[in-house]
């Protein structure tokens, strides 16, 4: 699977995804995942390259994409993504002259996998860190990377927003935060493919 954070944008100088990110490599996911890690810059045009450049050269299982919120004090994980609506500047000062990430696309695209579903489980395994659900990934560059990754992978992508550094977690609470839900999303897919290749077989 591919994991993407942010790099520094606005007040952030210091972007937590990127952080977050960086820890969770170092703690590793299970042995039979392949972990591709990248830094995406929060601009929109890069991302409108980069997206469908990784899914071609990585053909991955899953790509989670991990971004700041300085509004999060939770680590959320978002439902969907959003085409329209993109109206605040990037890094490049530069936003869609459409607002809108994809022309004719759907309006929300939701993830194929079951957030809430995830949210349970990792709650349940008493990390020290509160998960919750979004459907509003904030019409940004988040929301803006979520809406066309999905729509290149037809729903086989995540999204999870940390909230800033020190507020109030460290960075080694996220990167075990992340592998906890990374590790539960993968099983989530699995099973939920299963179910999918048996109904085929009848």
């Amino acid at each position: 699977s591919c994991l993407a954070g942010f790099g520094p944008f606005g007040e952030h100088a210091v972007n937590a995804s990127w952080i977050a990110v960086q820890e969770l490599e170092k703690l590793g996911l299970r042995d039979d995942v392949d972990l591709h890690v990248y830094e995406v810059p929060v601009e929109y045009q890069t991302v409108q390259r980069l997206i469908p450049a990784l899914w071609k050269k990585h053909s991955p299982q899953l790509v989670v994409h991990v971004g700041v919120s300085g509004m999060a004090t939770t680590v959320t994980l978002e439902k969907c993504g959003h085409n329209v609506g993109y109206k605040g500047l990037d890094n490049c000062r530069f936003c869609p002259g459409s607002q809108c990430c994809v022309e004719g696309g759907p309006e929300c695209i939701d993830s194929i996998i079951d957030m809430d579903t995830v949210c349970k489980r990792v709650s349940a395994l008493g990390l020290d860190v509160t998960v919750t659900i979004s459907k509003d990934a904030g019409r940004y560059l988040c929301d803006f990377t979520y809406y066309t990754s999905l729509y290149q992978s037809r729903g086989r992508s995540a999204f999870v927003h940390v909230p800033p550094l020190g507020k109030p977690y460290s960075a080694e609470q996220l990167g075990r935060a992340l592998q906890a839900i990374i590790e539960e999303m993968l099983d989530v897919l699995e099973h939920s493919e299963d179910k999918i290749n048996c109904q085929h077989e009848h």
